[in-house]
């Protein structure tokens, strides 16, 4: 077995998950299916996908059972790809393009949104180009490279009048809008310390066979292309949910990169890495992100109680647990939810919450900078 793709893994490690557990109440934002609700038919937010790969294949499906969104257009720099989708979603001509010819997306009234699901440091050229064209932009996670892109796709977007969202999925995910809750509001006390890790097995580590990193099927382990290994990939998450359950910015940090078990595949980006935060309310957190070994999980302590997860970053179905008893909530699209509640927001003419805006993304940059500043020199780095 020379690779495990993450998705395997992740309908491996959700399996199983029992039966006897507790049904919270959906957060404000979320209902319960209405039968008797009259299917929406106003206007939908048409998207156009730029980039084709495994995940934009998720968010194209998403997009197909959603409420407030239609699949209208497809960029991508491969035509076989091109002439597959245009045939499975049946998009026409005149949406498709290329790299090289996407600013004439300008012309096209069909088009109201692009989605960017590129490799990371290709975020940056496409949004711009998209907000000069007068669409509205979400960008996958990480949003850029570097912290001075990210301001640059803030900048363009506000000039031209259009909006920039972070593919957050998870901000829209019961789950987690709950820890949110627990930890915010104190349910269980004051947080004093925080764990979370997320890691997957993706290569055979027996195997060990030659990898050409500038091949663009594993452009994450290119660090021109992808700014940096499974921090910039997995550790995201770690950060976003250690930041929206204590509702606080970390001030510090100090990281250690991990082994590298492989030196031909981890040639430019690490394997493992391992970071602290320190947060201004006294709270710490530890986490792990990896590529070379499994674990998904959350755990966070407070003054009267302790609640977590495992699954807890993955796509789920998530399982956890607090100090009065087990956690669960409904499954849910999370493609499909992260879509509708975007499309509902930009169709009514409103500003996008600030939790899954352009600065939000800038703020989880800083922080991986820093980390990847304190693993190579080895201090601690402040982020005040």
């Amino acid at each position: 077995m020379e690779k495990i793709s993450r998705r395997s893994f992740v309908n491996k490690f959700g399996a199983g998950v029992g039966a006897s557990v507790i049904i919270t109440t959906l957060p404000s934002f979320l209902t319960a299916p209405d039968p008797d609700k009259i299917p929406y038919t106003g206007k939908k937010l048409n998207v156009a996908l730029c980039g084709l790969g495994v995940y934009a294949d998720l968010v194209a499906k998403g997009i197909q059972v959603s409420e407030y969104c239609t699949l209208a257009g497809i960029v991508t720099g491969t035509p076989a790809k091109a002439t597959k989708w245009k045939a499975k979603y049946n998009i026409p001509d005149k949406n498709i393009y290329n790299y090289q010819n996407f600013d004439e997306i300008v012309n096209n009234k069909d088009i109201d949104l692009v989605y960017v699901i590129l490799p990371n440091s290709m975020h940056k050229d496409f949004v711009v180009r998209s907000a000069k064209a007068g669409k509205h932009v979400i960008t996958e996670k990480p949003m850029a490279i570097t912290v001075a892109e990210c301001e640059e796709m803030i900048k363009a977007c506000n000039d031209n009048k259009v909006q920039l969202a972070v593919g957050y999925r998870l901000h829209y995910e019961p789950t987690h809008m709950e820890i949110k809750r627990l930890g915010q509001e104190k349910v269980f006390g004051k947080v004093r310390y925080i764990e979370t890790s997320l890691g997957y097995k993706t290569y055979d580590t027996i195997a060990k066979k030659p990898v050409d990193i500038n091949d663009p099927s594993v452009w994450r382990l290119n660090k021109k292309l992808s700014g940096g290994g499974p921090l910039m990939d997995l550790g995201i998450y770690c950060i976003q949910a250690s930041r929206y359950i204590l509702g606080e910015e970390p001030i510090a940090v100090t990281a250690q990169f991990g082994t590298v078990n492989d030196k031909n595949r981890f040639s430019e980006t690490e394997e493992s890495i391992s970071w602290q935060m320190e947060f201004p309310s006294g709270a710490m957190a530890n986490c792990n992100s990896s590529v070379g070994y499994y674990i998904d999980r959350i755990y966070a302590t407070a003054d009267e109680g302790n609640f977590q997860l495992s699954p807890s970053l993955s796509y789920g179905p998530y399982e956890g647990k607090t100090s009065k008893g087990p956690l669960k909530f409904p499954e849910i699209n999370q493609q499909q939810t992260q879509m509708d509640e975007i499309a509902k927001v930009l169709l009514e003419n409103k500003k996008l919450p600030s939790h899954i805006t352009g600065e939000e993304g800038l703020k989880d940059i800083k922080v991986i900078n820093a980390i990847y500043k304190a693993a190579e020199t080895g201090k601690k780095v402040s982020l005040k």
